[in-house]
């Protein structure tokens, strides 16, 4: 096994480390159970019927990346938010693979003391430069990010 690395570097670091480990069991039909060993699993379906399809899937794994990190830096700004959602938008191509041509992220934070700057910066920072979710995407799918702050969008 590899050594752990704390490195997150857009530049082309060349640490090594340790792979995640998911298992994924079929449930019948077009349904899967997907987590790690001994942890809590999600169920992902194929056709989106009974759960997440595996695209939703993606762009939840996006939005909670990105979210992770800006729940903690408006923590460590004393600024903790009272609410926090995320709508996420999903643009595919109609061709196959249908992969995504344009995601839009829209923020819903709510929260005393947190100014818009400091919130769209956290927002900024950690899909720009933390998010291990966005940089494994293709980066020419644009990326759009919006903020609406106490019910309000400006």
């Amino acid at each position: 096994m590899g050594q752990r690395c704390a490195c997150a570097n857009r530049e082309g670091s060349s640490c090594v480390s340790t792979p995640n480990r998911v298992l994924v069991n079929w449930k019948g039909e077009r349904n899967f159970e997907a987590g790690r060993e001994g942890r809590p699993s999600i169920l992902v379906d194929g056709d989106g019927q009974n759960a997440p399809s595996p695209p939703d899937v993606l762009l939840a794994a996006l939005a909670t990346c990105v979210s992770v990190d800006v729940v903690d830096i408006l923590g460590k700004r004393r600024t903790p938010p009272e609410t926090f959602d995320v709508e996420v938008l999903g643009e595919r191509v109609d061709s196959i693979p249908r992969k995504f041509k344009h995601i839009t992220l829209n923020f819903v934070i709510t929260g005393k003391g947190i100014d818009r700057p400091n919130a769209m910066r956290a927002i900024e920072l950690s899909a720009n430069n933390y998010c291990s979710v966005r940089d494994s995407l293709d980066p020419n799918i644009p990326i759009v990010l919006n903020l609406n702050l106490n019910g309000s969008d400006t």
